[in-house]
């Protein structure tokens, strides 16, 4: 017997489109599907494929994305996760607006767009979504909203999957016309991702804010220095990102992180696997450059610096965008 589909799957069909033609979905047993009869199979473990013709090529394989999820679960990035839920609560009027239920009560798992007692229901969406660590992070700090996460890693899918009893997860590639309706989404995150500015502006609400975290210069040195061949920040990073953001955002406030974090030798190979430099360096010589992390008499333990820029961008309406997908009524 099938498994049902997740709650928060079906809360969500208010905003998802159908990536082929912008119609709405409905659930037709395990599929979503369109009045133009475009259908999306729902996975075992609990995402929809909403990519269109021939998908996307993945950024993580398999073994990067087991990585990924093992270090994020390790709380290593435990600072970065409050800091990018606190830039959300300065600067995201939708998730301070909405007040929790009576008695305390949260969301209940399933609603779309507005909650038993017909107030608003923040969405969050993750681009770039991996484990869904931040996406859960973002939902456990703001227990009203509801999140959208999507990627190109089936591996990470399944694990974002179940990340979160409100996360409604799917495979998407942030390049193509994201399944979203219109000015449905009040808290964008990019994290270590890549981006579309006009389709995240168009998915925006007018009061939604971008949030983007990207590697800082000094980010992971320590480790680039132990191990060769691990790419380094560009330092055309930042110019190259307020070039793509300006014309369709105003920066609205910055922040870095900064932290030492402890690594053993375990963490700082799934740290090397789950980056970019995975595909530049020699698989074989990495446990020869992390020799020294096992073998170590020294009781102080191998740190390296978290370096990450933090900054919270306003959509740009100096025009009404053109419209490619409307949401369904929300109350806003």
């Amino acid at each position: 017997m099938s498994a049902p589909a997740p709650p928060a799957l079906i809360g969500a069909l208010d905003v998802l489109r159908c990536p082929q033609c912008g119609a709405t979905l409905e659930l037709v047993q395990r599929s979503l599907r369109c009045p133009q009869r475009h259908t999306y199979d729902l996975a075992r473990a609990g995402y929809v494929s909403l990519l269109r013709g021939n998908g996307a090529i993945s950024g993580d394989d398999d073994e990067m994305a087991r990585a990924r999820e093992r270090f994020l679960a390790s709380g290593a990035y435990r600072p970065l996760l409050e800091a990018i839920t606190d830039l959300a609560a300065d600067t995201v009027p939708a998730l301070n607006a909405a007040a929790p239920s009576p008695a305390g009560s949260t969301v209940s798992e399933g609603v779309g767009g507005s909650d038993r007692a017909g107030s608003r229901v923040p969405t969050v969406l993750d681009a770039g979504c991996g484990p869904g660590y931040y996406l859960s992070g973002m939902l456990d700090r703001f227990p009203t909203a509801r999140g959208i996460g999507f990627d190109t890693s089936a591996r990470s899918l399944r694990f974002a999957a179940r990340s979160h009893p409100r996360a409604a997860v799917h495979s998407g590639d942030v390049f193509a016309p994201l399944p979203l309706a219109d000015g449905s989404v009040d808290a964008l995150l990019d994290v270590f991702a890549p981006r579309n500015p006009a389709e995240f502006v168009r998915v925006l609400h007018p009061e939604g804010r971008l949030i983007v975290a990207r590697p800082a210069a000094e980010h992971l040195a320590e480790l680039r220095a132990l191990v060769p061949g691990m790419v380094a920040v560009d330092p055309q990073k930042e110019e190259r990102l307020h070039a793509a953001l300006d014309p369709h955002f105003d920066l609205e406030t910055q922040r870095t992180v900064r932290c030492a974090v402890p690594l053993d030798a375990a963490s700082a190979r799934d740290l090397v696997a789950m980056t970019p430099s995975a595909r530049h360096i020699d698989a074989a010589a990495l446990p020869e450059s992390l020799e020294a992390l096992e073998n170590s008499p020294s009781a102080t333990p191998f740190t390296v610096t978290l370096s990450v820029l933090l900054s919270s961008h306003r959509p740009r309406r100096t025009a009404p965008p053109l419209s490619r997908w409307t949401a369904e009524p929300q109350g806003r």
